[in-house]
């Protein structure tokens, strides 16, 4: 028996060898996408959309400055903040929406940010700075620079326009409240991703959202009936403005932690929609992230009076879940989330972090969620996340990446003006409105790279057309990359990249 101990050992060590090899396979191909380097991506791209006077450590450096006079119509400084997608206009709505998602990133998951964590911050600091600007004044808030209908009828780089920067605004006159209560939730949100590292400039971002919010809570009405020729049909708000309330309100109260956002939402929740069973998350409608961000406040701080938005959620969740009694969700033969042809990748974005942003709460609190009588774990939830960020960056039937610049097959005529366009250092002279146009109908891939840009995605068949004219499809966002950045982090940490 003796002699036969060093077989049975190297009997075991092969078997141990074996499972570890086999588990480090496993994991290898469970991480099936480099995560890190789509997070780095996905940060950068916001660099492309940038509108002002760039800095010298701008690492997108095709851009140049544009919109030096922006404001200067109603004799008010508007330099700076993002244009919101393919085109050349500031749209406040999408612009605020973009920032308190980008700011939630940050919050939820910035711990786990190491390098990209002061990227992040720069970008939302970069809209941060002109929503700033755009609240200055007491009960007015600038929600737009340009006309959108004038700039869709050009095909010209921001650094050229000469379009008319028509200037818009709310006030007490002309309400808005959807987008002044959506701009007050940024910069409470983005009061929280500052509070440590910089106090002054967080004091001030939380000063101003409680100004703002208290705006559009006493002067109601919605932007899209004032201003309807010039933001429809863009960015109407189409959901009302009881959502933006709440969600602004759930903000205010995790910012400040005062009892009057407390109370305000248990006076008023019901009235602003909370237990409403829409599941679309996105620019327009915030009932579902109100009713995940507040269920934290249940769950994780044990606010016993916010009891019920865990309920609430676990409605949305339930809506979301292939095969569980209650799912509503429509996924494609290719297994992605589908909602609609126009921007579909959006929703993508903004219920995986929704999905992820949950899970973590329901861990914290030793919580799972009930589907009418099917027990749905948070590592279920983080699974069907995955596997949908996966379909995003190339696990799908096209086999393609729809974030630009990552994998080795991903869109390359992108409906994007100064993507598609020469840079002003490769054609220093003037491309005009309507010479751009050349341009636009070409085949030639884009000649500057959009990286990190996630662009609408394919149809409810799984089926993409990589054509500039095809804005459905081919049009980046930034409301659409803005989620993404937390899902992508906690991914790469997950998967001990990061």
């Amino acid at each position: 028996m003796a002699s036969s101990s060093p077989v049975l050992h190297l009997f075991f060590l092969l078997l141990t060898l074996f499972f570890a090899t086999t588990s480090a396979v496993h994991h290898r191909r469970i991480a099936s996408h480099n995560y890190r380097d789509a997070l780095t991506k996905s940060i950068l791209f916001f660099e492309g959309q940038r509108s002002g006077k760039l800095p010298p450590n701008q690492r997108m450096t095709w851009r140049r400055n544009s919109g030096l006079s922006d404001g200067s119509a109603m004799k008010v400084d508007l330099v700076g903040g993002y244009y919101d997608a393919g085109d050349n206009i500031k749209f406040g709505f999408p612009m605020a929406f973009t920032t308190t998602m980008l700011s939630w990133s940050v919050i939820e998951f910035g711990g786990l940010m190491k390098n990209e964590l002061g990227n992040a911050k720069t970008a939302i600091r970069w809209a941060t700075d002109y929503l700033l600007k755009a609240t200055a004044q007491p009960d007015t808030i600038y929600v737009q620079v340009g006309d959108a209908n004038k700039d869709h009828a050009c095909w010209e780089r921001p650094e050229d326009m000469d379009t008319q920067r028509t200037v818009l605004k709310i006030d007490r006159n002309h309400p808005g409240t959807d987008v002044a209560a959506e701009t007050a939730a940024a910069l409470a949100s983005a009061s929280l991703v500052f509070r440590k590292s910089d106090p002054a400039y967080s004091r001030v971002l939380l000063k101003r959202a409680i100004r703002v919010f208290a705006f559009a809570d006493k002067y109601r009405g919605s932007y899209s009936d004032g201003l309807k020729s010039y933001v429809c049909p863009f960015y109407c708000s189409y959901s009302g403005y009881q959502d933006e309330l709440l969600w602004g309100a759930a903000w205010l109260q995790k910012a400040t932690r005062s009892r009057t956002y407390l109370n305000y939402i248990q006076a008023n929740g019901v009235t602003l929609g909370a237990d409403e069973s829409d599941n679309t998350f996105s620019w327009d409608n915030k009932h579902a992230g109100a009713k995940i961000l507040l269920s934290k406040a249940f769950l994780v701080q044990k606010v016993q009076s916010l009891h019920d938005y865990k309920g609430h959620a676990d409605s949305f969740i339930c809506s979301l879940v292939p095969g569980a009694p209650y799912s509503q969700t429509q996924y494609t033969p290719g297994g992605l989330l589908f909602k609609m042809d126009d921007s579909n990748l959006q929703y993508v974005t903004s219920t995986t972090f929704l999905l992820v942003t949950y899970a973590k709460f329901l861990t914290k609190a030793h919580k799972v969620v009930n589907c009418g009588g099917a027990i749905v774990t948070p590592r279920r939830l983080r699974t069907i996340a995955k596997k949908q960020v996966d379909y995003l960056l190339g696990d799908n039937p096209m086999k393609m990446s729809y974030m630009v610049g990552y994998g080795s097959r991903y869109p390359k005529r992108i409906h994007h003006r100064s993507s598609s366009l020469p840079s002003v250092s490769a054609h220093p002279a003037k491309i005009d409105c309507g010479s751009g146009f050349t341009f636009m109908h070409t085949e030639n891939p884009n000649p500057n790279i959009l990286v990190g840009a996630v662009v609408g995605g394919p149809d409810g068949h799984d089926h993409y057309t990589d054509e500039r004219s095809d804005y459905f499809q081919t049009e980046p966002a930034t409301y659409t990359n803005a989620p993404l950045v937390g899902t992508l982090t906690y991914l790469a940490h997950s998967f001990g990249q990061l």
